[in-house]
């Protein structure tokens, strides 16, 4: 019998513990984009999440004879501490596997509420395969973040009261996708209701599981995703929610960590609040399709739907978010190592304000000057490079270029000619013990290490550059190394940054 997520929706059991959040204006945000922008503040829950709605609402159908088993669920984050908070209002025993990469602070946060908490593995997958085993030995309930008709119903009531708050006309609503569980619910009740409005997933670029699934027309698991948004890091959509999106979804949006970081940048702008990566998504979202459709006066509502960020993160958001919104470009120029040749380049600038200049010596005839600046828009880009070639200094926009933004740019050093046969990989690591030591100990001994670069940025995972020194003969080795080691990598080898400033 088809499930009425309608009726579901209706008498979900959500507000024992939720709050109904407000639907509030972004007066700045509105102006900038000239179209009315709301914010569906799901960062007010008391968890700073809506993941207690699902949680809360699945856990309040059991029996009391279940719930006196207890129950268990796999998550890194906000499910956690939605599931947590459940049973410690429903006084029923919870355990929490998350990975052993979890922030302290997450793990407190959950242990906190009463929870717990079992630590395994260093992913989500290898977190939940082990709840499974847990659940089967000690006969607990499994509370699934996603893929669940109650949890989906308790998401729903979100679509609920977005249209109970604002009953007048609504152009679009996006929401962050994950595994689907918010944007199935929102969208099962709204388009019962009010058809005519558009429901839009956002997601990121390296984490586009749904994009690709609705795309293909069945399920598809990624093989890697990306970590930046870690609430909505999740390799395959469940079940039902892919046949509820594929149903009811109006299109899919994607966006990238500097996009992400722009919108956190808005959001605080206009209420003074810090939404983590997944969050800021839906708000990431509307930004970009408004600047694809041109569409003008029209409301537009946006799910905030986290605001668990970690402090270490926003040093890294902020370096990040005028990237962005296309407020600072990159660029790399060469000029003569000639006497004003230096002077006659920043005159080229103008009065723009030159975030970032690195350069040293390392031809006796020309020099690669790494340059940030401010600009208004990308436009403004455009024409300030095209100058530049008009006057002979060959510029090279690095403003969407990845290796240059987290790495090029603070080792911008010289060229090293000792590191003979270098090649240059991009790696994440996960944080935690012991995880450069296993990338040391599975190299071959006669592969050197020539180049190494780091930085925190307040993530489960560490983005390292490495620049190993391996003779062509051993490529085939060295493959087998990769293959073997289990991280996320990319080969950065032929990345202009790498070529003009360290290769």
């Amino acid at each position: 019998m088809p499930i009425d997520y309608l009726e579901k929706i209706l008498t979900a059991r959500v507000y024992d513990v939720a709050q109904e959040t407000p639907l509030d204006p972004t007066p700045l945000l509105s102006a900038r984009l000239g179209n009315r922008i709301l914010l569906k503040r799901e960062d007010m829950q008391p968890v700073f999440s809506f993941k207690l709605r699902g949680a809360y609402n699945k856990m309040a159908q059991l029996s009391p004879e279940t719930l006196k088993h207890g129950v268990i669920a796999a998550s890194a984050g906000n499910h956690a501490q939605g599931v947590a908070l459940a049973a410690q209002r429903l006084h029923c025993k919870a355990v929490i596997v998350m990975p052993v990469t979890t922030p302290q602070v997450k793990v407190q946060a959950v242990s906190g509420r009463g929870a717990e908490v079992v630590l395994f593995g260093d992913s989500y997958d290898e977190a939940y395969a082990h709840a499974l085993k847990l659940q089967r030995a000690r006969h607990l309930t499994f509370v699934h973040p996603f893929d669940d008709p109650d949890v989906i119903a308790g998401q729903g009531t979100i679509g609920m009261e977005i249209l109970r708050q604002h009953t007048r006309p609504i152009h679009a609503i996006f929401v962050a996708v994950g595994g689907g569980g918010l944007i199935s619910g929102i969208a099962a009740y709204v388009k019962r209701l009010r058809p005519e409005i558009k429901v839009i997933g956002v997601e990121p670029v390296d984490s586009d599981a749904m994009a690709r699934s609705l795309k293909a027309g069945r399920r598809v698991k990624l093989a890697q995703v990306g970590l930046f948004a870690d609430g909505v890091a999740v390799k395959q959509v469940g079940r039902e929610t892919f046949r509820l999106s594929r149903k009811y979804v109006d299109e899919m949006i994607l966006v990238d960590t500097d996009e992400i970081c722009a919108a956190i940048k808005d959001v605080f702008e206009d209420t003074r609040s810090i939404l983590e990566p997944a969050g800021a998504l839906a708000i990431a979202g509307v930004k970009a399709y408004v600047e694809r459709t041109g569409i003008r006066d029209q409301t537009l509502v946006a799910v905030a739907c986290g605001a668990n960020m970690n402090f270490d993160r926003l040093r890294f958001v902020a370096e990040r978010a005028e990237l962005g919104e296309h407020r600072e470009a990159l660029f790399a120029v060469t000029i003569p190592e000639t006497p004003g040749s230096f002077r006659n380049f920043c005159a080229l600038l103008g009065k723009r304000n030159i975030t970032e200049f690195n350069y040293r010596i390392a031809d006796p005839k020309a020099a690669h000057v790494f340059v940030g600046v401010s600009v208004q828009n990308r436009g403004e880009t455009d024409k300030l490079l095209a100058s530049l070639a008009r006057h002979g200094l060959g510029p090279v926009d690095f403003s969407d270029n990845e290796t240059a933004k987290l790495h090029v740019r603070h080792l911008v050093g010289g060229h090293a000619p000792l590191a003979k046969h270098e090649i240059l990989y991009r790696f994440e690591f996960p944080e935690r013990p012991g995880a450069l030591m296993k990338f040391l100990n599975s190299m071959r001994h006669g592969w050197n290490i020539s180049l190494f670069h780091y930085r925190n940025h307040g993530a489960d995972y560490g983005r390292v550059l490495v620049g190993i020194q391996v003779p062509p003969a051993e490529m085939a080795a060295f493959r087998r190394f990769l293959a073997k080691l289990g991280y996320a990598f990319r080969d950065e080898t032929k990345n202009p940054a790498y070529r003009m400033f360290l290769g």
